[in-house]
């Protein structure tokens, strides 16, 4: 079988307004589709950046993740941006008020590297 590339990447959010403002207005994501789901009790939202995909699902009861980075459990560990210069990456991502972790160097890649948190908790990573 051969794989084309990653068609999206599917994330579960507790709150739309917190998760939009986020996403759109702080990574620059575009709204693509968005749905009411009555049938599952949720809200599916696409996002696009760049030819990246993103699935959100906006389900106000469903459970909180594992602690970072203690208490890590199957599935998802986090999700990577790749990204020419860390460092302008970082100061644009304080420019809009999202926090990093301090920027440090990967152990194999020895590139630059940091870690940031969407609202429901997911780390993101910035990757050179």
């Amino acid at each position: 079988m051969e794989f084309e590339g990653v068609h999206h990447i599917a994330i579960i959010g507790h709150n739309l307004q917190k998760t939009l403002d986020f996403y759109v207005a702080k990574l620059g994501f575009e709204i693509i589709a968005q749905h009411r789901r009555a049938s599952k009790k949720d809200i599916k939202v696409d996002l696009q950046k760049n030819g990246l995909v993103l699935e959100i699902f906006i389900k106000p009861d469903a459970p909180a993740r594992s602690t970072y980075p203690e208490g890590e459990a199957c599935g998802l560990r986090h999700l990577a941006f790749a990204v020419s210069d860390v460092d302008e990456a970082v100061r644009n991502l304080k420019k809009v008020g999202i926090l990093t972790e301090p920027i440090r160097k990967d152990d194999y890649t020895h590139k630059k590297m940091t870690f940031f948190f969407d609202p429901d908790g997911l780390p993101l990573e910035i990757h050179e």
